[in-house]
């Protein structure tokens, strides 16, 4: 059985901005209060990009308007996103997991897939090689990473997006009746607001739900989209670990 990791740092460009910040001699670290990437702070428009866990608290969504969010928090911190800095803090993260597993697939600033295979053994088992690696990030780097483990990529990029921050969690197809299929049908992969909408019209408001839903009744509703989501759904992606 093949073993794949999704790692995704927490929050990363909040945390980023919040390690920048404190390199510029900040007092606080923006990840402690309720603080945003994104808007500006004196016109008071723009979006959140990213928000801090007691931002989350207080009910902010990342997309929704900074109008909305200074709502539900006046005291609301707002700070703008810096991109270069955010590469150079994904380049150093990917340069060091490539150090660790020549496989490495990055498929975004602050993602990237490992194939377990070539280090099998080496770090102990999947669990123990995801919390050495979740750990020694927080310790070399000084953020956080989520590590999802599976046999199928999919559905490790679903087990890293379980419970949040500084967590290893584990979905195998054996698990996805247990702990994928309760989830909403919004929180499944590549299921965009539309989709989800379309999909709760039809009665289906879960992950199982579609999962037991025949697949030929889902491409008539979504065509191609809806038989990718059922697949998903039911942990169907053979998909490999592509290393750059």
């Amino acid at each position: 059985m093949r073993t794949i990791f999704h790692i995704d740092v927490n929050s990363a460009y909040l945390s980023w901005s919040a390690l920048k910040l404190l390199e510029e001699g900040a007092s606080v670290d923006i990840r402690t209060i309720p603080a945003i990437v994104g808007g500006d702070q004196k016109t008071r428009h723009g979006i959140v990009v990213a928000k801090s866990i007691p931002a989350k608290a207080c009910g902010i969504h990342t997309a929704e308007t900074v109008a909305s969010a200074l709502k539900k928090c006046p005291d609301l911190l707002m700070v703008p996103p810096d991109h270069t800095y955010y590469r150079k803090k994904s380049r150093m993260l990917m340069e060091y997991l490539s150090g660790i597993c020549p496989c490495i697939e990055q498929v975004s600033v602050d993602e990237c897939y490992m194939d377990y295979e070539p280090i099998r053994g080496k770090y102990g088992t999947p669990e123990e090689t995801a919390a050495f690696l979740k750990d020694s990030v927080r310790e070399k780097f000084g953020f956080t990473v989520n590590v999802g483990i599976s046999d199928r990529k999919v559905l490790a990029k679903m087990a890293s997006d379980f419970k949040k921050p500084d967590l290893v969690h584990t979905l195998y197809v054996r698990e996805i009746r247990e702990k994928l299929w309760p989830l909403s049908i919004d929180s499944l992969h590549m299921c965009g607001k539309s989709s989800a909408g379309l999909l709760k019209k039809m009665g289906i408001r879960t992950i199982g739900d579609l999962a037991e839903t025949d697949k030929t009744m889902v491409e008539s509703w979504l065509k191609s989209h809806g038989r990718l989501l059922w697949e998903y759904a039911n942990g169907i992606d053979d998909s490999p670990v592509i290393s750059q």
